[in-house]
């Protein structure tokens, strides 16, 4: 079972234990028109491993594997991020089934939910919380 984590709790896991990383499971357009986290202040940084290929959305059939690739163990603390939280659940699942049994998903993901006049990011997620993002 994949635990939700609030995006400040994440942060603070993210500054003090050395073992904790952020992917970042979004997609290239996501990145580069929306944002990613910042994560200079942890002295880390936002690892980009889609779940999906834009434009398609098919699924990443190498997703577990470019884990690995990345340098992931079964010993990382991983959470993971999306738009809302939803496409970030499904990849911490697909983690937990590859051998990664502490794969987290990041509650509400950067943008959260879009609030009354269809907005994104200023109701929930990273950018609500006022963490540190910036553009690509």
């Amino acid at each position: 079972m994949v635990e939700n984590v609030p995006p400040s709790q994440v942060w603070e896991a993210l500054k003090t234990d050395p073992s904790a990383q952020l992917v970042d499971v979004r997609t290239d357009p996501e990145w580069n028109f929306v944002g990613i986290p910042d994560l200079a202040e942890a002295g880390k940084q936002a690892v980009l491993i889609p779940w999906q290929s834009y434009p398609a959305m098919q699924l990443n059939a190498r997703f577990t594997d470019q884990l690995r690739d990345a340098g992931f163990t079964p010993e990382h603390r991983i959470y993971f991020l999306c738009r809302s939280g939803a496409r970030s659940l499904a990849a911490a699942q697909a983690a937990q089934a590859a051998g990664f049994p502490h794969a987290y998903n990041v509650a509400d993901g950067f943008e959260g939910p879009p609030d009354a006049r269809g907005h994104r990011g200023t109701s929930a997620g990273w950018k609500a919380e006022g963490l540190p993002w910036r553009q690509k």
